[in-house]
């Protein structure tokens, strides 16, 4: 289920028009069966019109796929509480950029929260079918570019605005959750992940003293007061197969609680999305060859690459959310050769 939220505190941080700041979010949890409601899309039909027109996948080359979910039913509250993760995308991303791991999650009795960071995202789609696409400053490739930087705080205070609404809707039940949701929502446990700037977001949003128990940063260099300040929380570090941001090995030892610097071999920085699924499909028919490919995903299998950030980052949340053992996040091992531990602690 899709929620429309509108922060009036805020006027839109990157487009003056707009007096409030609007924010669509995504809501995944386990349901009760409900095999006659539609299965819900990967992206909502305005929107998923202008990704493929702007993007790799035009629609002569690909048909978007609906997901495993289906659209609007009652929660299953025969589990009790459940807890929560968000999640926020890459830059010019969108919610549904890594749904192949949201879903994962959701499917081990999570509730996940996609947020779309609007003007920030690609295109978000609002009801009644508005669109409204991206409209941030051109960037720099430096690190304290302020545009960058503008962009971390922007999605912090959205971070925190939907942790606050969701609250809300608990409590008073006045506003529309999903039947059943509210009762096993559990806002004291909440962790969060993203991709390349959602990892940055995670990691601010943390340190700027949201409630979030345990955060995991899939590729995202970091931005901004964290990076010197460090965080005293637990901190996951998932990366390409690269050794290309500096700012990881500069918070490393600012990184107070249980952390983990792992690098997934075979990589690239879009392998932590959804394109790791959708290229193999399409690359022929877009005319990718399989080293063009390599250069986009790597050349580690995308349902293997898949496979392990499954699991890791489900460990990785059973371990802080739910107190489970972890043994796959102890150290390398044979079952997942492709994982290198390149920091361990706690």
């Amino acid at each position: 289920m899709a929620l429309h939220l509108s922060d009036g505190s805020r006027r839109d941080p990157w487009v003056a028009a707009r007096p409030v700041r609007e924010l669509m979010v995504q809501l995944w949890y386990p349901a009760r069966a409900a095999a006659d409601l539609p299965r819900a899309p990967w992206m909502t039909g305005q929107a998923a019109e202008v990704f493929q027109q702007t993007g790799y996948l035009l629609p002569e080359y690909a048909t978007l796929p609906d997901t495993h979910a289906r659209s609007g039913p009652a929660a299953d509250t025969r589990g009790g509480r459940r807890p929560m993760i968000l999640y926020s995308h890459g830059h010019g991303q969108h919610r549904s950029s890594s749904t192949a791991l949201v879903e994962e999650l959701a499917s081990h009795g999570y509730i996940v929260v996609t947020i779309d960071h609007t003007y920030d995202a690609g295109q978000v789609e609002f009801p009644g079918g508005r669109i409204e696409r991206y409209a941030m400053p051109p960037l720099t490739a430096e690190d304290d570019d302020p545009v960058v930087l503008k962009a971390v705080d922007v999605r912090v205070a959205d971070t925190r605005f939907v942790l606050e609404e969701l609250s809300r809707r608990v409590r008073d039940r006045r506003h529309p959750l999903p039947h059943g949701l509210g009762d096993i929502l559990d806002l004291s446990r909440t962790a969060m992940f993203g991709h390349s700037l959602g990892g940055a977001t995670a990691a601010s949003a943390m340190a700027a003293g949201s409630p979030i128990a345990a955060a995991a940063n899939l590729d995202g260099s970091l931005f901004g007061p964290v990076v010197t300040k460090g965080l005293r929380k637990p901190f996951l570090l998932m990366s390409e197969d690269a050794d290309n941001k500096p700012s990881w090995p500069e918070i490393w030892p600012r990184l107070r609680g249980w952390r983990r610097h792992l690098r997934l071999t075979g990589t690239r920085h879009f392998s932590y999305t959804d394109y790791e699924t959708f290229m193999p499909q399409v690359a022929a028919r877009l005319g990718a060859t399989d080293e063009q490919l390599a250069e986009f995903i790597g050349p580690l299998d995308g349902t293997r690459s898949i496979d392990i950030q499954r699991r890791f980052l489900l460990a990785y949340f059973d371990l802080h959310l739910r107190g489970r053992r972890a043994p796959i996040l102890k150290g390398p091992s044979p079952r997942y050769p492709e994982v290198r531990f390149i920091g361990v602690a706690g």
